[in-house]
């Protein structure tokens, strides 16, 4: 039964939705570690190296009320995260962006919370494209509107993301109860119709069903500039209404980045690397990403918090993990490209 499934994904036949919850609710080891080799075969088939994202948190004053239950992005919501305000200057953005840049990263997402109408982004995109050679992703949720959106493709912004997390929507208000999946998609829309490639991803193992799950997967094809979609794995935060709620188990997010493969074999899938864990940034790639974010270089000059640190988005420990499993990283510093010794 599974064999057959995996055959229909080997020849791009599309699937049905009982047949890929089947490929979820896979147990048998033979059966999942072929499901993996299929994931990885069909990535490998159509897409390049595996590319590196960076990140700059621009600032985590948050304005959203109540906050989202998971957050521990934003002030005030977790120790283990920013529990105290920042907003980075002009000076520090670009210090870490060319920091990015000297290691060799080629790619960096700049993220910031809810409430400043996207002013905190363009400035981001206009100290990042102006002094850098790096690829930018901007991500600063639904905290966008047209012209908004309009004035970061001026600056050359490459791709913007908005999560939408989850589709279904009793799920995603108890959640998110200051902010409304309407307003997620419409900016989702927004960045299609402007042209810009879009990011959208899911939060896994926050209550959601597999049925969510392929129906959002299936939701995100509306969107014709969709060029990435992020798998991330929750994670509890200590001091947040969802502390207790147990982590999304490592296997779930190896089966949601295959399934995700399948069903869009020619577009960007991303994991950041804190929300698999340092440890098993192996086993995205095994499943079919072909990026991994919040990679942070040794001599990156700011704090990282919230979604991670500098020791869960080592750059040179990620390489090392690629080149292990005979991939190619797309890094442009042509030392750290080279073998490295440990």
């Amino acid at each position: 039964m599974i064999e057959g499934i995996l055959k229909k994904a080997e020849n791009m036949q599309r699937l049905k939705d009982d047949e890929i919850i089947k490929l979820f609710k896979i147990e048998d080891k033979g059966d999942f570690n072929r499901l993996m080799d299929v994931a990885s075969q069909i990535r490998n088939e159509n897409r390049g190296s595996i590319k590196l994202t960076s990140t700059i948190h621009l600032t985590n004053k948050c304005k959203i009320t109540p906050k989202c239950k998971y957050c521990g992005f934003a002030a005030g919501t977790s120790p283990q995260g920013y529990y105290k305000g920042f907003s980075k200057k002009n000076d520090e953005i670009l210090r870490a962006a060319r920091e990015i840049e000297k290691a060799g990263i080629p790619r960096v997402s700049c993220s910031g919370a809810h409430g400043y109408n996207g002013k905190h982004a363009i400035r981001a995109a206009k100290i990042v494209k102006e002094n850098t050679s790096l690829e930018l992703l901007i991500n600063v949720g639904s905290d966008l509107k047209r012209e908004n959106i309009q004035e970061l493709a001026k600056h050359g912004t490459d791709t913007i993301c908005c999560n939408l997390e989850t589709i279904n929507r009793r799920l995603f208000h108890h959640l998110k109860p200051g902010e409304t999946l309407e307003q997620r998609i419409k900016v989702c829309e927004l960045i299609s119709e402007e042209g810009l490639e879009l990011s959208s991803g899911l939060l896994i193992g926050i209550g959601e069903t597999y049925k969510d799950r392929i129906k959002h997967l299936r939701f995100l094809k509306r969107f014709k500039s969709l060029g990435e979609i992020p798998i991330m794995g929750f994670n509890p935060y200590k001091g947040t209404p969802m502390e207790k709620h147990p982590a999304c188990p490592l296997d779930d997010q190896m089966k949601t980045i295959a399934v995700t493969r399948i069903l869009y074999p020619h577009l960007r899938i991303t994991v950041p690397a804190p929300t698999i864990g340092p440890e098993n940034v192996k086993f995205s790639l095994i499943a079919g990403a072909d990026n991994i974010a919040t990679i942070i270089p040794d001599n990156y000059p700011i704090e990282v918090k919230g979604v991670g640190s500098p020791h869960i988005g080592n750059l040179k420990r990620i390489l090392k993990t690629i080149k292990s499993m005979g991939l190619k990283a797309e890094i442009k510093h042509e030392k750290l490209a080279s073998p490295i010794p440990w």
